[in-house]
């Protein structure tokens, strides 16, 4: 099922935000992330939303972000149109104690 967006563009993919508690095991430099817990928070355009779980467990484990907590999964509006195929974007850190 293709979908109409404000881009104007179709496509098979939904939009997600996801969610996932964690632990940065190096200092995130690139992403102003200190080591210790936080909550990581990644945008992913994908074909479901088992597949934008996949997408932040890889980036998490590309940048040595070790998920430790649940995945939460929200279908949300885009703020960057769809591509070729799926992929994250906009990744953000949240430190807590």
């Amino acid at each position: 099922m293709e979908k109409n967006l404000r881009y104007k563009e179709k496509t098979a993919f939904s939009h997600f935000t996801i969610l996932a508690e964690g632990i940065a095991n190096n200092p995130l430099e690139d992403f102003e992330c200190p080591k210790g817990s936080a909550v990581m928070g990644i945008k992913a355009w994908a074909s479901n939303s088992d597949e934008s779980r996949d997408i932040i467990q890889v980036i998490a484990s590309q940048i040595g972000f070790e998920i430790v907590g649940d995945i939460q999964i929200y279908e949300t509006e885009p703020s960057q149109p769809p591509k070729e195929n799926p992929y994250g974007y906009d990744i953000i850190f949240t430190p807590f104690d």
